[in-house]
């Protein structure tokens, strides 16, 4: 699919950009940085990241400065500064049903739906838990992303690739190999 020598820009999705594509965003950017560079950004952001977002990825240890909630806008072709993209995935439902604008670098599109742990209702516990369920649903579907022979698959087998990533319920628990 690529034979680029410097990092694959990946655009993560969601309506309000404050908690899984943050996650996503972040995910990727520690733990893929040798071959992808990740972004985030809403169709309708919140304006900040929510602070239960940052509260478990300052637990793991992630690096929190810089995180924003920002519009889709930014990434959009023909907006100075707008980095090419070669992937962008939706991590939310609202963001997937939306038309989105049109991307610089025609990149690759796939939906990875995951419940929004931020309309989770209960004790703090229950939503931490929520937050960290989203956390190991995304980490998962990166870690099969990120092992993918990219290099060998040409777009159509990648394609079917990246959306059976977001549909696959093994995917969801961790228990799918990118083989």
């Amino acid at each position: 699919m690529t034979t680029q020598a410097g990092p694959l820009n990946v655009l993560f999705l969601c309506t309000r950009n404050s908690a899984r594509s943050i996650i996503a965003e972040s995910i990727m950017n520690r733990d893929h940085a040798a071959r992808f560079r990740a972004f985030s950004a809403g169709s309708d952001p919140s304006g900040e990241v929510n602070p239960m977002t940052l509260d478990l990825l300052s637990r793991l240890g992630f690096a929190t400065t810089g995180l924003r909630s920002k519009p889709w806008e930014e990434f959009a072709e023909g907006r100075d500064g707008a980095p090419k993209l070669d992937f962008v995935f939706t991590v939310c439902d609202d963001a997937a049903g939306e038309v989105c604008p049109v991307w610089p670098g025609q990149p690759m599109t796939a939906h990875w739906g995951v419940p929004d742990p931020a309309r989770v209702e209960g004790t703090p516990g229950e939503r931490a838990l929520a937050f960290a369920d989203t956390f190991r649903m995304l980490s998962n579907r990166i870690s099969i992303f990120a092992s993918l022979p990219l290099a060998s698959l040409d777009r159509i087998s990648l394609k079917r690739r990246l959306d059976a990533i977001g549909s696959s319920n093994e995917a969801a628990s961790g228990q799918e190999t990118a083989a």
